[in-house]
């Protein structure tokens, strides 16, 4: 149907003239949908000029302002994602230049589309993909607005997380998002002083954001809720104020209500990993960084011993199995390459003994990328032991 509908127009740059025609009472949704039909049909004979229609599209300075036409009358998925991506595009190139009235049209859009689709269960499992593009476009807008045009995101968001938990959980992979824009991506496509306000927003604000992970942690059921906010939580460990971690119930909750779940396991002992990677802190925090890794060392043997062959989990376990493996692997090489010296102590000898034997086992395990990340703890400790042994016999310890 689509290719008849196409080659009905006697060449395709008429078809994209159309479709942009100034004179036209609205844009012709339906004929976008065939256009987009035919350059994603592999068989049709109008592929090439589909796309070079396409093209010709999301060259007009104008086509944004179709966008709302397109998202909400487009019947080919892909007609969606195109109208998104020519609404991306805009908020990218010309938003500086954009009217007040034009940007908060946007924003008012995306923020209610998400909020429509997010809060209904049904549609959330169907229009999966779709909504995680449409999170993406309102990350785009609020490396533009936020937070001197839209102070009120992050009370708006956490406000509105606790009406549903679907929602909720919609929330929380914008957040994720959001951190990972600001803290991971934000180096070549954000001037610095930009980076800077966006990251002291986050800190001062990181209280409410904390307070709705804490509230979802201890109240909800539902696992993919659960899991998102543990995801959320390890984008954020890097950087968080240190009383949100040490002067809280966080780690506690971490280690014995998530991690001796096998849903939760592999994301509470990405988080675990995080907190164990920090380094360089005040000597006050010791004897914490020794409780968490005494406490880990307890509830890991609860789920294997020390003893045990890890081969044959890995090469016959679940893609879990050999995930928890790795991250193991990173939890055990961090925690030593920060705090060995913290771990040297008699309260700590007995956990720091078992936690190289487990380290042992996870060197054993044939993979190249964990036995690379073991190397590095293993040629750490083999450093340490020559220095040590260097200075014991070319100090003081040596006269005899």
């Amino acid at each position: 149907m689509a290719s008849a509908s196409l080659a009905s127009s006697s060449d395709m740059d008429s078809v994209a003239q159309r479709l942009l025609d100034p004179a036209a009472k609205e844009f012709d949704v339906a004929l976008l949908d065939n256009v987009v039909a035919a350059a994603y049909d592999p068989t049709s004979p109008h592929r090439a000029g589909a796309n070079k229609a396409l093209m010709t599209l999301q060259e007009s300075p104008d086509i944004w302002t179709k966008a709302d036409a397109i998202l909400e009358r487009a019947q080919n998925p892909n007609s969606r994602f195109f109208g998104l991506q020519v609404l991306d595009d805009a908020i990218r190139t010309r938003w500086k230049i954009m009217p007040p009235e034009q940007k908060e049209g946007i924003k008012n859009y995306v923020v209610g589309k998400i909020i429509s689709m997010s809060s209904d269960e049904q549609v959330m499992n169907r229009e999966k993909v779709f909504v995680a593009k449409l999170n993406l476009t309102l990350v785009q807008i609020l490396k533009q607005e936020w937070p001197h045009n839209w102070p009120s995101f992050i009370p708006d968001l956490v406000g509105s997380s606790k009406t549903s938990e679907v929602l909720c959980e919609n929330n929380m992979q914008i957040l994720k998002l959001l951190s990972e824009e600001v803290f991971d991506f934000s180096r070549d496509q954000m001037v610095t002083e930009k980076v800077k306000m966006m990251k002291e927003s986050l800190n001062n604000e990181f209280a409410q954001i904390y307070h709705l992970c804490e509230f979802i942690l201890e109240h909800s059921q539902r696992p993919s809720l659960l899991r998102v906010t543990l995801q959320t939580l390890q984008r954020f460990l890097t950087w968080i104020p240190l009383g949100f971690i040490f002067q809280t119930q966080l780690i506690d909750v971490l280690l014995n209500k998530f991690f001796p779940e096998p849903v939760f396991r592999n994301d509470a002992l990405e988080c675990l990993t995080e907190i164990g990677n920090l380094q360089d802190l005040d000597p006050q925090y010791n004897a914490l960084f020794q409780k968490l890794f005494a406490g880990f060392i307890v509830q890991l043997g609860k789920v294997f011993s020390p003893e045990t062959n890890l081969g044959p989990a890995f090469e016959n376990g679940s893609e879990d199995d050999c995930v928890f493996i790795q991250r193991l692997a990173l939890f055990l090489s961090g925690f030593f390459k920060a705090h060995l010296r913290t771990l040297e102590t008699n309260e700590s000898q007995q956990a720091l003994l078992t936690g190289m034997f487990y380290l042992v086992r996870v060197s054993e395990v044939p993979d190249v990328e964990i036995f690379r990340i073991c190397l590095e703890a293993w040629h750490m400790l083999a450093q340490d032991l020559y220095q040590a042994e260097h200075k014991f016999n070319h100090g003081g310890g040596g006269g005899g």
